[in-house]
């Protein structure tokens, strides 16, 4: 199973591919759609629509996973975290790729066992896991890698099954 985690926000847009097979997680790519801070928010909606879209084009995942929308002090940020949240769900949608939502501490706490984890020990976890350079992940992405993980674990495991969400 290919899975694409998505941590999304309107200028660093953490993604992580991994394949989950036989119990075992490779990290395909992971990175970051980056738009600089100049940009207008349109363009930068476009940006992480179509580096979704590329995305699922050159690996075909069978499912994308991303963080469950929340309401934050601020609302004006609150709502282009939003933005940025549909423009990658419309692109995994326009594709056929179904989208399932986990809140970051459920994907912390399935892919390396501690919920309030920090991104660092997110990338040191995934990169003992996968046997990869810690340094090779970028931050912005262990979230996207562990929202990946965290999807492979539920879908690939029958008895979780009860913990499987409806795609969004």
């Amino acid at each position: 199973m290919i899975i694409l985690g998505i941590d999304t926000a309107i200028r660093r847009t953490g993604y992580g591919v991994v394949r989950m097979e036989d119990g075992s997680i490779s990290v395909l790519d992971c990175g970051v759609i980056k738009n600089a801070p100049s940009l207008k928010h349109s363009e930068c909606l476009r940006r992480i629509y179509g580096g979704i879209g590329e995305l699922i084009e050159t690996f075909r995942p069978d499912a994308a996973s991303i963080e469950m929308a929340f309401v934050g002090k601020n609302v004006r940020t609150t709502m282009i975290l939003s933005m940025a949240r549909g423009a990658a769900i419309a692109s995994a949608a326009n594709a056929g790729v179904p989208v399932y939502e986990y809140s970051p501490k459920t994907a912390k706490r399935s892919a390396v066992g501690i919920g309030a984890a920090s991104k660092e020990q997110v990338a040191s976890v995934l990169a003992a896991l996968c046997r990869l350079e810690v340094s090779g992940i970028p931050d912005d992405s262990t979230d996207a890698l562990a929202l990946a993980v965290c999807h492979g674990n539920v879908a690939a495991r029958p008895e979780l099954a009860a913990f499987l969400t409806q795609p969004i």
